[in-house]
C-alpha cells in the first residue's frame, strides 16, 4: 500500500468497535485507504518456570512438553481469534468508506508495529483502554505516553462509542506545537466544515489574544468554522466543563507545549482525563 492511510489498531476489548467506527470516519473524510492492525503479543516463555527442585527429571521434561503444547494451542487460537476480529472489524468498515480496507495480523509489541508502520500512516487510531483495560491509571497513562513521545504522527484516542463530531475544542497555548496543530487542522480535510472552539488557559492578557485571534483566523482560512476565548482556571477542569458545557464532540491537543496544558498531557490528569471522557482526543505532535 503506497498511499498513506489510517491505521486503526483493534483489539479483543469492547472499545474495537470505536476504533473502527472512528477510523472509518477518517478515512472517508480524509479520502484515504484504511489499515486495520491486531497485534498478538508474545508467548509466555515456558523456561521461565524452574521445577528443578521439585519433579524429576523425566517427569520435568514431560511436563515441559505439555507446556510447548499448550503454547502451541494457545497461538494457533490467537492467531484465529486474531483474524476473526479484523474480519468482523473490516465488514463494519466497509459498510461506513468507500476507500480500500486491509487487515494486517502482527506478532510482537504495539509500539514497535506502530513505529514500523507509522511512515506510511497518516492518522493513528487507538482505543482509550484496550485489552488490559482493568490495569491500574498510573498504567494506561504510561502507555499512552509512551505511545505519544514515540510517534510523531497524528493520535486519534477514542471512547469505546464514537460519534462523528460537529463540535471540537482545541486546547491552545501559542507555543510552537500548537501552533503547527493549527495549521495541520487547517490543511486538513479531515475537520473541514465543523464548528472548532479554540481554548487557552490563563489571565487574558494581550499577548494571548493575539495568539487566540491568530489560531482563529487560520482555522477559518482552512474551512472551519472557529471561535474562542481565554479562560482561567486548572486546565482539567476548564476543558472538562467546556466540554460538557458546550456538548463537545472532539478535543484536539497538542502533544508538548510549554504551558499547563503540557502537564495535562504528560501528567496523570491525562489518564483521568480518558477514563471519564465521552469524547475522542485528537493527540498532535
Amino acid at each position: 500500500m503506497s498511499e498513506r492511510y489510517v491505521l486503526a489498531c483493534i483489539d479483543d476489548s469492547n472499545h474495537a468497535s470505536g476504533v473502527c467506527a472512528a477510523a472509518s470516519w477518517a478515512s472517508e473524510r480524509l479520502g484515504a485507504p484504511l489499515e486495520l492492525l491486531h497485534v498478538l503479543s508474545k508467548p509466555r516463555d515456558v523456561d521461565s518456570t524452574d521445577a528443578s527442585g521439585q519433579i524429576g527429571l523425566g517427569s520435568r521434561e514431560n511436563l515441559r512438553a505439555q507446556l510447548t503444547e499448550l503454547d502451541e494451542q494457545r497461538a494457533t487460537l490467537a492467531q484465529q481469534h486474531g483474524r476473526e476480529l479484523l474480519g468482523a472489524a473490516k465488514s463494519e468498515a466497509e459498510a461506513v468508506t468507500s476507500n480500500t480496507v486491509t487487515t494486517s495480523l502482527r506478532h510482537g509489541e504495539l509500539i514497535e508495529s506502530l513505529v514500523e508502520r507509522e511512515s506510511q500512516a497518516r492518522l493513528i487510531v487507538l482505543g482509550k483502554l484496550g485489552e488490559s483495560q482493568r490495569e491500574s491509571a498510573a498504567h494506561l497513562g504510561s502507555n499512552l505516553e509512551r505511545v505519544v513521545r514515540t510517534l510523531h504522527t497524528p493520535i486519534l484516542v477514542t471512547p469505546s462509542e464514537f460519534r462523528a463530531p460537529k463540535r471540537l475544542l482545541l486546547a491552545f497555548d501559542g507555543s510552537r506545537t500548537t501552533k503547527r496543530g493549527v495549521e495541520m487542522i487547517a490543511e486538513s480535510p479531515l475537520l473541514n466544515g465543523l464548528v472548532c472552539h479554540v481554548v487557552m488557559i490563563g489571565a487574558g492578557t494581550d499577548d494571548q489574544r493575539a495568539e487566540l485571534e491568530w489560531a482563529l483566523n487560520r482555522l477559518r482560512e482552512g474551512q472551519i468554522e472557529a471561535e474562542g476565548d481565554v479562560l482561567s482556571g486548572e486546565v482539567d477542569e476548564v476543558l472538562g466543563d467546556y466540554v460538557a458545557h458546550e456538548e463537545i464532540d472532539l478535543m484536539i491537543m497538542g502533544a508538548y507545549g510549554h504551558s499547563r496544558i503540557r502537564q495535562l498531557l504528560v501528567g496523570s490528569t491525562t489518564t483521568t482525563m480518558l477514563r471519564h471522557s465521552q469524547v475522542a482526543t485528537l493527540i498532535l505532535r
